[in-house]
């Protein structure tokens, strides 16, 4: 199975283990941290090692190769990404961009947030209405899946899941990472700008 199987829908999930193997199933539960990783840098690492230490289960990263708002990543651009993880980590590929559909992919697994994507998975506007959302987050519980939220700064100040308005109604999927296990102020669109300004 490649690269090439996922991009033409010949299979729905590519796990690219450590070691350089591939399988076209998912890694079982897991602890997973999903992102465009352009590029991975340290505060992925420490927060998927937070995150998996909170819930007791194996870090993954995952890269959805399907984007609604950006189109699908070519090729090339996958395995350039892709190749940040070989020899230390299990990444699984897949073509599923929201969570709600990602849960049906990894039963039973936490994923690992960032404070200022869950605010984006808590806006009902994202899902075109509160009720569209609750549904959605339905969709996470049947599948025995919940969220791990880490603080980041947000506008100069450290913000965590106890500043977000959490519906009662889905309260119960939601954790937080403590700070003291992770904190890191550094983004991947910080990085590409300090790449591209250069020395």
């Amino acid at each position: 199975m490649t690269i090439a199987d996922l991009l033409n829908a010949r299979i729905t999930v590519l796990t690219i283990h450590a070691d350089g193997t591939t399988a076209a199933l998912t890694p079982g539960p897991s602890a997973i941290l999903s992102g465009s990783f352009n590029p991975l840098h340290a505060g992925h690492r420490g927060l998927i090692a937070a995150g998996a230490a909170c819930c007791g289960l194996p870090a993954a990263f995952e890269l959805a190769v399907v984007n609604a708002d950006k189109g699908t990543l070519g090729g090339a651009e996958i395995a350039r990404r892709a190749a940040q993880f070989a020899g230390w980590a299990t990444l699984v590929l897949s073509r599923e961009p929201l969570f709600s559909a990602k849960a049906a992919l990894y039963p039973g697994s936490c994923f690992v947030l960032g404070y200022d994507t869950a605010v984006r998975l808590l806006n009902p506007d994202y899902y075109g209405g509160t009720s569209a959302m609750f549904t959605a987050f339905a969709h996470v519980r049947h599948y025995g899946c919940r969220f791990l939220v880490a603080g980041r700064l947000n506008a100069g100040v450290f913000c965590t899941l106890a500043d977000i308005a959490l519906p009662q109604e889905v309260s119960d999927l939601f954790g937080a990472i403590p700070a003291a296990l992770f904190r890191a102020d550094i983004s991947s669109s910080q990085l590409r700008a300090r790449l591209s300004d250069g020395p």
